[in-house]
């Protein structure tokens, strides 16, 4: 067999990285630049697409089911491949970055499944990119280890039978790589993330008895499904692979993903196994579709909007119904709270709140949710046991009790709670600390004993935007203005200085951060997404 002839891709502005030639082959960019080929103009037009739709919601102030698909939503006989057997139980998933210790960590942390993340909890540096990738091959031969130079820990993985199942998150398709280029064009990010991984693990993990899976992030239409579904097709052609052996879960965490579930479904179905209701983003989103849409559409402080609010209650109850009617494992939401070392209170009050939402996930139908760290997997773990027992899942509950109509997905008024002048604060803090962390190379950042991701950071931002947009009074008396939020944007800098003191504020990021705040909280013209500029601002 003759060598692969050199990649047309050219590796711009890259430092080079320990052992990257075991990733960066010829014939993996060599693959990546078909891909690049083949599909990123679909992924121009559909991100034009998106600009058109918010457009008309600006317009509108409402979305509705699609009329066009309704006879896919009509038709009961069609449903999801079945899902393979390492995807048959997932009622416990943790999330995370693929740095070399937490790919360790979350192997084995008991959970059923790992969602190795490329996106929201991981920032897009060349070396996360590549020895992410780098990682994940070293767990799948299981050459990997790792000692922790600061406390001279070692970390080893368990057997494999005792792993958690890879899930992979490639990043939005509103991303491009900048070190990767065709022709002096980036390639975007989604491309980069999935065709490296693809390339080289898909036989491996046929092999050790699972597969290529997936989970989609983002997604804002059905079309956006059936372009992943046609990289699907063709990237099992090309590495000679079954068709069928790659599984996608979708994230439904944008609003208009909401009302087109069985559409998406119905793209993937031949690679479907499921649907999660990523409910960060999917604040994030109801706030930039709808933040000109006036005081109806204005949402409280983050924390107030828990999953019993009506709309969420909506959202994530149609998701199950959705799900099981076509045979598709229905996830359930984040638990973030990272456990405190030093406060059993905080832990025990955070413990019972993350109990009560995964019971109420279970009894609600879900098959499995996500959680953060590595010691809510047993809480987690207890609430799904109650109602699975030794069953894999739920999806016999079809949940038809169901009825949910469209106005029920946006009606945000219908919660009983008003924006604070603490919940501006909590918002300017968790988007500075998380903006400054993210720069130095860190996607998910503990603040507050919650694992932050670029999906809270986005809410903080939007929520300022919102409300000065709307000219939101806030609990004191105040008026949310331009000049409130940089006077607490000052504060909140001034404070970190105190806290850190002079050095180790200077050697951060805290001033850029701050600024790129202010910039994407005030800015007249709303950037659609927060990690747009600050990418242009991440070194490495």
């Amino acid at each position: 067999m003759s060598a692969p002839a050199p990649s047309p891709l050219a590796i711009v502005d890259a430092e080079p990285l320990p052992r990257q030639e075991e990733v960066l082959t010829d014939a993996a960019l060599a693959f990546v630049a078909e891909l690049h080929r083949r599909f990123t103009p679909r992924r121009d037009e559909l991100l034009a697409r998106r600009a058109e739709r918010r457009a008309e919601i600006a317009r509108t102030s409402t979305l509705d089911f699609l009329p066009e698909t309704a006879a896919i939503r009509a038709d009961d006989s069609w449903k999801v491949a079945p899902a393979p057997d390492a995807l048959q139980d997932r009622r416990v998933e943790i999330t995370g970055p693929t740095d070399r210790k937490m790919t360790i960590n979350a192997l084995n942390s008991g959970a059923r499944v790992w969602l190795a993340d490329f996106e929201d909890a991981s920032a897009p540096t060349w070396e996360n990119v590549v020895l992410g990738q780098l990682n994940l091959i070293d767990a799948y031969t299981r050459g990997i280890d790792f000692t922790d130079p600061g406390s001279g820990k070692s970390y080893a993985l368990k057997a494999n039978e005792e792993l958690a199942t890879v899930v992979m998150r490639p990043r939005g398709w509103h991303l491009n790589e900048r070190h990767l280029q065709l022709d002096g064009r980036p390639v975007p990010g989604a491309l980069v993330d999935f065709g490296l991984y693809f390339f080289h693990n898909a036989q491996r993990l046929l092999d050790l008895g699972k597969g290529p899976y997936f989970y989609l992030p983002k997604t804002e239409s059905y079309l956006e499904a059936r372009l992943w579904n046609d990289i699907f097709v063709f990237a099992q052609d090309y590495v000679g692979i079954p068709q069928g052996t790659v599984r996608a879960t979708v994230l439904i965490e944008t609003i208009t993903a909401a009302y087109e579930m069985e559409e998406i479904l119905y793209e993937l179905r031949d690679h479907a196994s499921g649907l999660n209701a990523g409910r960060w983003d999917y604040l994030f989103s109801i706030v930039k579709n709808f933040r000109d849409g006036g005081e109806r559409f204005v949402l409280p402080d983050r924390n107030a909007v828990t999953m019993t609010a009506p709309f969420m209650r909506a959202y994530t109850e149609l998701l199950v119904r959705t799900c099981h009617k076509r045979g598709a494992h229905a996830i359930g939401g984040m638990a973030a709270f990272i456990p405190s070392r030093r406060d059993a209170e905080v832990n025990k009050v955070a413990f019972e709140k993350v109990r009560a939402d995964k019971d109420r996930e279970a009894g609600d139908g879900f098959d499995g949710s996500w959680v953060a760290h590595p010691d809510l997997v047993p809480i987690a773990m207890e609430s799904f046991d109650k109602v699975l027992g030794d069953r894999p899942n739920q999806k016999d509950r079809l949940r038809e009790d169901v009825d949910v109509e469209a106005a029920d997905l946006i009606a945000i008024d219908s919660l009983d709670a008003k924006p604070t002048y603490a919940g501006l604060v909590n918002a300017v803090q968790v988007g500075v600390r998380y903006i400054e962390a993210w720069l130095r190379g860190l996607g998910a950042v503990a603040i507050f004993n919650l694992m932050e991701d670029a999906a809270t950071a986005e809410i903080s931002r939007s929520q300022i935007w919102q409300w000065i947009n709307a000219g939101v009074v806030l609990d004191n008396g105040e008026q949310v203005t331009a000049e409130l939020a940089r006077k607490v944007a000052a504060e909140e800098l001034a404070n970190i200085r105190a806290e850190l003191g002079d050095e180790a504020f200077t050697a951060g990021n805290w001033q850029q951060a701050h600024d790129l705040l202010l910039t994407v909280s005030l800015d007249a013209d709303y950037a659609d997404f927060l990690t747009l500029p600050a990418y242009e601002q991440l070194k490495g």
